[in-house]
């Protein structure tokens, strides 16, 4: 051995990676968590409900927490550096949040969306320094985003298969424990029911594993839609479950299984029908005073079937559900009378039936 083999090696400098991180948790502490909001709807005797409003992130979504896990989870494995293209997957909002971190950290970023995707949320990413790759039918995004991410030379963050493992479910504000915190001192501050429509599956999985760390008596109810393979999969046990139709509930819903959704962490789904999602996003929107998007309607309207079932049973207690964006962003789609007409949605016994439940209790 001599004295040059005890010489030190020449290791990758990792300034911009260090500058990168410190960006991302800048964000994290302006914008770490959102209030939980609490209306009262008389018709609900014994019954609190609460809103994780997401929609008051920096991208205005609930897709803002992956996008900061996502970016994370690339940096810290040395997927992402200097200058490395990003492309994602995406029906809209996690490719925002996503072009929001990309000109934060000065990195290229294209998102791949199918054709109907909302065009507000299509501008968003163009204003962020995104660029837009459509194709025709959701089942489509993938292998074009992992094919475009290849020709690039650069990295495909995978929101469908890294959403459950980017983020750390055990804490670290993730949603789950920032809901808790928030409940602490509330009259049931260890809920029923916690309500989450999958998109990806990430949120679903990260709050039904935190219940299950925490030892938590809450249950998780998953909410699907009509056009989407989650709900078949859940009931039957078939992983490889797929649907031929592209969801119309932008968000969430998908045309096959996605890596991240963990069937095992869930104790209840409900499937709720398109034009019920959307009534519920109406009465929801003019009881709150703004409007919220139809993801959220799905939460509301399956949260509402599992008030109902409580009170028919005599048990009082608290509920929990997301507002997953605004719905400022569907101004063209879900509250235009239209698009409404053109698409067969007929609103009005869907919201009649949920204005009687809030006002009087009657869900019947």
């Amino acid at each position: 051995m001599t004295i040059d083999d005890l010489a030190l090696p020449d290791c990758p400098d990792r300034s911009w990676t260090r500058r990168a991180i410190e960006l991302l948790q800048g964000d994290r502490r302006r914008s770490a968590d959102t209030h939980l909001l609490k209306p009262v709807f008389k018709g609900l005797k014994g019954i609190s409900v609460y809103f994780k409003d997401e929609s008051t992130h920096p991208t205005g979504s609930l897709k803002h927490r992956l996008a900061h896990s996502l970016f994370l989870y690339g940096i810290c494995n040395g997927l992402i550096g200097e200058g490395t293209p990003l492309v994602e997957a995406s029906s809209g909002s996690t490719a925002v949040s996503e072009a929001y971190f990309a000109q934060l950290l000065g990195l290229p970023f294209v998102a791949v969306m199918p054709r109907g995707t909302s065009k507000v949320k299509v501008e968003a990413i163009e204003r962020f320094g995104g660029r837009c790759h459509f194709v025709d039918g959701a089942g489509e995004v993938y292998g074009v985003a992992a094919g475009l991410a290849r020709e690039l030379g650069g990295h495909y963050l995978d929101q469908f298969t890294n959403a459950e493992r980017a983020t750390d479910w055990r804490g670290n504000n993730n949603i789950a424990d920032s809901i808790f915190s928030q409940l602490q001192a509330e009259p049931h501050p260890v809920p029923d029911w916690i309500v989450m429509s999958a998109g990806t599956g990430g949120t679903s999985a990260t709050l039904g594993r935190y219940i299950r760390y925490r030892n938590l008596a809450t249950r998780l109810c998953v909410a699907d839609v009509e056009y989407s393979a989650f709900y078949e999969a859940f009931v039957s046990g078939d992983g490889g479950a797929t649907c031929d139709r592209s969801s119309r509930i932008e968000g969430v819903g998908r045309p096959r299984v996605e890596p991240s959704f963990i069937p095992g962490v869930i104790d209840h789904m409900i499937r709720v029908p398109d034009a019920a999602s959307i009534a519920a996003a109406h009465v929801l929107s003019e009881r709150l005073f703004r409007r919220v998007g139809g993801s959220t309607g799905t939460n509301f309207h399956a949260l509402c079937r599992l008030a109902a079932g409580m009170m028919r049973e005599g048990r009082e207690g608290a509920l929990v559900t997301v507002i997953c964006d605004s719905g400022d962003r569907y101004a063209s789609t879900y509250f235009d009378e239209g698009w409404l007409a053109a698409n067969g949605m007929e609103l009005a016994p869907h919201r009649a039936r949920l204005e009687r439940f809030l006002d009087t209790g009657d869900f019947v």
